[in-house]
């Protein structure tokens, strides 16, 4: 893969998530750690964003009317080329980008203002973006390198024939407008896509609940990756 090569200021991100990884796996159940979570139980604060529903919605319409100026996953983040540029490279699989590793996205909140507060107000926040997979762009099966976050993701635009459907693990979840999931984004997991159709979810990635010593780990990683890579992905062009 091609993250295992990525390196900032001389330290190999791919590395450096392996030694972490084995410390939060002492606390999250390694390789019986769970890969769908009740989101009632380990995260209620998020059902904010199922109750907002309508209002994210109605900012992801205004944002597709001008689609074309949104990049592709791996146009902003290079770690992800080889699932968003390999696989049926004509079609486009785009991000919108709100928070990066703790980095506010200015121009990019200011156009779904509802949407950024409900953002900005998320306990233990790692990131969060609009996902827009066109119809048709399938994703390769892939497993997050870095365990120290969930992922959560709330169905906005879902087609009603052919509804994409993702597995993680040995689950599998097939979004509705509305509906929402929280799961262990380093297993495997990947996306099936055989609708006409936009599929737009919001993706909030969340820290991992874990003891405290773990927790205090996982936030001052947050922050050395917020200063370098997450400053490494707004150097890309379509931030300039």
């Amino acid at each position: 893969m091609k993250n295992a090569g990525v390196v900032v200021n001389g330290l190999s991100l791919w590395a450096l998530t392996r030694i972490l990884n084995t410390i939060y796996d002492r606390h999250s159940g390694g390789e019986r750690r769970p890969a769908v979570f009740d989101i009632d139980r380990v995260r209620p604060d998020l059902r904010r964003f199922d109750r907002n529903f309508e209002a994210i919605r109605t900012e992801v319409e205004a944002l597709l009317t001008d689609r074309e100026g949104i990049p592709r996953y791996h146009d902003v983040d290079p770690l992800q080329h080889d699932i968003s540029a390999v696989a049926e490279p004509e079609k486009r699989w785009q991000v919108f980008l709100l928070n990066v590793m703790g980095r506010r996205i200015e121009k990019n909140c200011r156009q779904c203002p509802a949407t950024a507060a409900l953002v900005e107000e998320t306990p233990e926040l790692f990131q969060a973006f609009f996902s827009i997979l066109e119809g048709g762009k399938s994703i390769p099966a892939h497993s997050g390198i870095y365990r120290g976050y969930l992922r959560y993701h709330l169905g906005l635009k879902v087609p009603r024939e052919r509804a994409p459907r993702m597995r993680v693990k040995d689950q599998f979840h097939e979004w509705r407008e509305g509906g929402s999931i929280l799961f262990d984004d380093s297993w495997e997991h990947e996306v099936t896509n055989e609708a006409s159709e936009l599929r737009v979810v919001l993706i909030v990635d969340v820290l991992r609940p874990m003891p405290w010593f773990a927790t205090a780990i996982n936030r001052a990683t947050r922050a050395w990756l917020r200063l370098h890579y997450g400053r490494f992905t707004l150097r890309q062009p379509y931030f300039r």
